[in-house]
């Protein structure tokens, strides 16, 4: 392997801003790409991990799990990737591969050792992973992706969780023409199931707080654009939905949203709130509705996103930033204030090293 440490930006406690530093890679294997990471998309879920809202972490933590860059070199055993070609990486970068779960392709669903995530975690080599924030990665060929000629690198990196997340589901629940799907929130996970939902031919609502992302919801294909702060949004909408997808990670009344749907139909959680969400039974028995959750996607999946996306001209709507805005960034996404993915040029990562 011609890289063995490699700039990054880590947090080095909990709450801690980040600040650059250099990380270990391992030593390439015989199923190994190299990939040297041109973007890498912030998530809220960074945000969560660094601050451990979701229990104790691993520091110094270098997050990023939305991966876009270009192989360059592979191992002696490779046949899925060559070098040259531009890859992504998830979420996760290994899971047991031997489960009923990972042998369909639902490694997210891991139920062997469960997958093993990006960052944040600890390897079967007993090492923590380190994710994109940082300019090359070492990951098994089997937990890569192919990104299509189709879709920019930059809009790319946030398809690898936002798109991904909000794809399964829509994929999952047969969304397709004469379906009508709403998408509750419209944030970076959000406008991507507008779009989604939209390439795949239904008829799209969007379910914000207010109109203040109106016009750009219709941009993306919504037909339908409705305030929840309006009371009145959910009188009028009663029974429509054949599937709602909640993207937003607060407390919502569920039994208000399960009233959204028609007779059979599902509303699915993608995003995870801190605390239990009670849910009055009768909301599901009258109608037959269903209460469901789901979780990124597999491998397979990831894939077929990808080539979706690229058939359709769909790629993230983003902001690109420099190493050294990333501490901004995250003030700005926990005030909501992106439209709709920061993303960072990884190849500013060198020079914000301290002189």
């Amino acid at each position: 392997m011609s890289v063995a440490t490699v700039h990054a930006f880590a947090a080095p406690a909990p709450k801690a801003p980040l600040e650059h530093t250099t990380i270990p890679r391992r030593a390439l294997g015989e199923h190994d790409v190299l990939i040297e990471i041109r973007y890498a998309g912030i998530c809220h879920s960074d945000i969560h991990q660094i601050r451990e809202d979701w229990g104790e972490a691993i520091f110094p933590m270098v997050p990023g799990h939305e991966i876009a860059g270009v192989i360059t070199e592979v191992g002696s055993g490779v046949t899925r990737h060559a070098v040259g070609d531009r890859a992504g990486v998830g979420c996760f970068v290994d899971s047991c591969r031997d489960c009923d779960n990972c042998r369909a392709g639902l490694e997210q669903y891991c139920t062997g050792s469960g997958m093993l995530m990006t960052y944040n975690a600890t390897g079967s080599d007993g090492e923590p992973t380190y994710g994109g924030y940082s300019t090359h990665i070492v990951v098994d060929e089997n937990y890569s992706v192919r990104i299509p000629e189709g879709i920019t690198l930059d809009e790319a990196a946030p398809l690898l969780c936002a798109g991904i997340t909000l794809y399964s589901p829509l994929a999952h629940w047969k969304t397709g023409p004469g379906t009508r799907v709403a998408i509750v929130g419209m944030g970076g996970l959000g406008h991507m199931g507008v779009k989604i939902a939209h390439a795949m031919g239904a008829e799209v609502t969007v379910l914000s707080q207010s109109l203040r992302k109106q016009e750009d919801g219709l941009r993306f294909g919504a037909a339908h654009f409705h305030a929840t702060g309006d009371p009145a949004t959910f009188e009028r909408l009663a029974g429509s939905f054949d599937l709602i997808v909640n993207t937003v990670s607060a407390n919502l009344d569920m039994d208000a949203y399960l009233g959204l749907l028609r007779t059979g139909g599902t509303l699915v959680n993608v995003g995870a709130p801190e605390n239990p969400v009670p849910v009055n039974m009768f909301s599901l028995m009258f109608g037959r509705k269903h209460l469901a959750g789901s979780a990124i996607g597999g491998i397979r999946e990831t894939q077929e996103m990808l080539d979706f996306c690229a058939l359709h001209g769909i790629g993230a709507d983003i902001e690109v930033i420099s190493a050294d805005g990333i501490n901004d960034a995250y003030e700005r996404v926990v005030a909501g204030d992106v439209r709709y993915r920061f993303v960072i040029d990884t190849s500013t990562l060198a020079a914000a090293a301290t002189p």
